[in-house]
């Protein structure tokens, strides 16, 4: 115990006095072990494998998850860092993350209340007083630890993770921090002036975030005082737990249509794990970016999966731009194909008899498209002409500036069996919403617009600019074959785009990534001057979970 504390326990609750501060635990035996005891044990001399005994080994029991845990929170509650963390496997890392409670994150009073265990793993609530500058402010959180053996004494301890201290400590450099924000504070609204809050639309959260670490000392904002999970790494954006006194904002005006956001989070809570980008084809400016689950990753923007057919899109402007194929020639589409001991084939194992090729495209047909590659690589004599196709028409793999961080897509040189699979949107191909909205934007307007956020005029950066527009005849087919996809009796997007008005035009996808029993549901369409994207995770077919969340944002235009 500190020197001068003073300590009591009543009536079931730890506390501890010292220097005037007090923290408070409770600690609810009953909840965990279902035993009648109401008191605090804080000696762990009798735990085995630590000189009392012999070295105890197998699962901890109920019992020892019930004391460990219950001394754990109340050091921790008592501000005994030290002694919390001699109670953890990893003391070295835990200690300094629990002193920095008190002395970083300024943390006055605590009192945690650990709930019913599940097994090993105890949860708890966390209330707290944070004070600084003379002013403090309450922060409830709950978070959980799990009661692991120690390899090397036997001991029952609390497996040590930084999340134990609070759930957004997700890296090992992240601490708590109460202070001075490091940029000024912003108020960013949308292109019509619309207020833009992570409160109302939980997916701008980590937007919002990195909008203020760049643009924050640009906007005329002042920093305030703030409770923080400080990164430690200076490419992340400090998150706000806390507000203990405000700034004054700076105003941002983004591209981001508040309708459009507010359609995309609504219909990306429809799934467990789904993202959704919409863009402005003649502008390039990004109206929408929802993510469920709403977390510090952005995976509308940073995820890195395979997008299935509707890379087609990409795969369909090279073959039209080769000479390859044109939207009314017929084009081979047998139920499946061979490339290098690689099997494709289509869906149900379905075939095209003498069908032209925007049939192909807009049922998504495998083999047409696999046929082909041979027919590209004697015209380029490499294996990367997707690729280059990807990046000199559609700006994938540029260094897009967009105002947040961003990954841009990749399309990787592939041969033999690996091209065949790239050919279709699998393999080693990687793209997030962003990048497909972005192919769908180009196909639609013509040429590439970089994706953007904010206007390159607030702070002069430049964009991405594409090698060549797609040209005019491509284009034209282009754009006819995915308004079959959307309006035709076959296309595998019509029924998904039936409650979508004017132009239109999608491409559906699925991606079998491995070991899922169901497939990822990928879809992409344009409307009018709007074109989305979305992802589900193994959400099927395209038109099945991807294809209504897209529809529902492009009827929100």
């Amino acid at each position: 115990m500190r020197s001068g504390a003073k300590v009591s326990i009543v009536g079931g609750v730890f506390l501890v006095v010292a220097s005037g501060v007090g923290y408070g635990g409770y600690n609810l035996w009953n909840a965990m072990a279902g035993g009648g005891s109401d008191t605090v044990s804080t000696a762990s001399g009798s735990e085995a494998g630590d000189g009392a005994g012999p070295k105890r080994t197998g699962p901890v029991t109920r019992e020892e998850v019930a004391e460990v845990s219950k001394d754990f929170l109340a050091a921790w509650a008592g501000g005994e860092a030290d002694r919390a963390a001699q109670l953890t496997n990893n003391p070295g890392a835990a200690g300094p993350a629990l002193s920095g409670f008190q002395e970083n994150a300024k943390v006055s009073a605590a009192k945690i209340t650990p709930g019913p265990a599940d097994g090993a793993t105890v949860p708890f609530t966390v209330k707290a007083t944070v004070t600084y500058g003379g002013v403090s402010k309450d922060l409830t959180y709950g978070s959980e630890l799990t009661v692991v053996r120690g390899i090397t004494t036997g001991r029952a301890l609390v497996d040590w993770y930084p999340t134990v201290l609070h759930p957004k400590l997700t890296t090992a450099s992240a601490t708590l921090r109460t202070g001075e924000s490091k940029t000024g504070a912003i108020q960013a609204v949308d292109y019509q002036g619309r207020v833009l809050t992570a409160e109302k639309y939980p997916s701008l959260g980590p937007v919002l975030a990195q909008l203020r670490e760049r643009f924050g000392s640009t906007t005329g904002g002042t920093p305030g005082v703030e409770l923080v999970v400080d990164s430690g790494d200076p490419n992340v954006p400090d998150t706000t737990l806390l507000t203990l006194s405000k700034g004054k904002e700076g105003r941002l005006q983004t591209t981001i249509d508040a309708d459009a956001q507010a359609a995309a989070e609504r219909e990306v809570r429809r799934y467990s794990e789904a993202s959704v980008v919409a863009i402005k084809p003649s502008t390039g400016a990004v109206r929408a970016v929802a993510n469920n689950p709403a977390t510090e990753f952005n995976a509308a923007f940073m995820g890195r999966k395979m997008p299935g057919s509707t890379l087609k899109i990409v795969t369909a402007a090279l073959l039209l731009e080769k000479g390859l194929v044109s939207s009314d020639q017929a084009a081979e589409c047998p139920s499946e194909a061979m490339y290098f001991g690689r099997t494709i084939h289509n869906l149900n194992r379905f075939s095209l008899s003498d069908a032209p090729f925007k049939e192909s495209f807009a049922r998504s047909c495998n083999t047409a498209f696999i046929k082909k590659i041979d027919d590209v690589k004697a015209i380029d004599g490499d294996d990367f002409a997707l690729g280059r196709e990807a990046k000199e028409v559609f700006g994938i793999g540029l260094e897009w500036k967009t105002g947040i961080g961003s990954f841009d897509g990749s399309v990787p040189e592939a041969t033999g069996g690996g091209a065949a699979e790239q050919y279709i949107g699998q393999g080693t191909v990687q793209m997030n919403p962003l990048n497909i909205a972005s192919i769908t934007a180009t196909a639609k307007a013509g040429v590439f617009k970089q994706p953007y956020l904010v206007p390159s005029s607030v702070d002069g950066r430049p964009f991405a600019t594409a090698q060549r527009p797609l040209s005019p005849s491509a284009g034209r087919q282009l754009r006819d074959m995915m308004r079959l996809t959307a309006t035709a009796g076959y296309g595998t997007g019509t029924r998904t785009m039936a409650s979508v008005s004017g132009d239109k035009g999608a491409k559906t996808g699925s991606a079998e990534a491995d070991g899922q029993a169901t497939s990822d549901s990928w879809f992409t369409a344009f409307a009018d001057d709007l074109a989305a994207a979305a992802f589900v995770q193994s959400g099927g077919h395209g038109g099945d979970a991807a294809g209504p969340l897209v529809a529902q944002v492009l009827n929100a235009r």
